[in-house]
């Protein structure tokens, strides 16, 4: 009974300077598989000029089923895309910790790396009709020159007199570094939203395009 009581003893005693070892193994394989939960997470708009013509709506579907199954190695979450097919420009909302994993994830996914990746502040998600147009309508204010609080109060503005022109504003984004603004909308034509913005504040966009949405 002595014996097997210090042998007892013994194994107990031992088992502390065991424990922490693997304790740590296993922390270290949780840490890898959760090396991207923990980043903060940035909006971007990334757009790809692509050439009038040279791109469809389903090339880009396409292309993005090949993004969503590579976001996750870099820590990328694509949201939503648009496609102007008429002048092939696409336009990628994505969640990310940088710049440089959004171009990552397209580089290894498909290889089309954007022209210009835009850090953005977005306003409040606004209701959709998928039967209806979309248009994104695109502001180059100057960098420097403009603010997410200036462009809430603008916006604020459009939301109360979209009404008069058959315009539902659905969403913006800006980027208050380079002074670009990004507003989502489905209207009837082009001139329906350029009136919009011209009565509500005067700020006329710079360009708009007809896009498809997908996501």
């Amino acid at each position: 009974m002595k014996i097997l009581l210090s042998l007892t003893v013994i194994a107990f005693n031992l088992l502390p300077y065991h424990l922490p070892a693997q304790s740590n193994r296993a922390q270290g394989k949780n840490s890898k598989a959760s090396v991207h939960k923990n980043v903060t997470k940035n909006l971007y708009i990334d757009v790809h000029h692509l050439g009038a013509g040279k791109v469809t709506y389903a090339d880009v579907a396409k292309a993005h089923a090949k993004d969503l199954a590579t976001e996750k190695k870099f820590g990328v979450s694509f949201l939503k895309y648009w496609v102007d097919e008429k002048e092939g420009t696409v336009y990628c909302l994505s969640s990310a910790a940088n710049k440089q994993a959004i171009l990552n994830t397209h580089a290894k996914a498909h290889g089309l790396i954007p022209d210009q990746v835009y850090l953005v502040k977005s306003g409040v998600q606004g209701s959709s009709n998928p039967a209806k147009n979309f248009y994104l309508d695109v502001h180059k204010l100057g960098a420097g020159k403009v603010t997410a609080k200036d462009v809430a109060a603008a916006h604020k503005k459009d939301l109360a007199v979209e009404g008069k022109y058959g315009v539902n504003f659905i969403n913006y984004w800006v980027n208050e570094k380079s002074g670009t603004v990004m507003c989502l909308s489905q209207a009837p034509d082009t001139m329906a939203i350029i009136n919009t913005h011209k009565e509500a504040h005067g700020l006329i966009p710079a360009y708009i395009e007809q896009v498809k949405q997908g996501e």
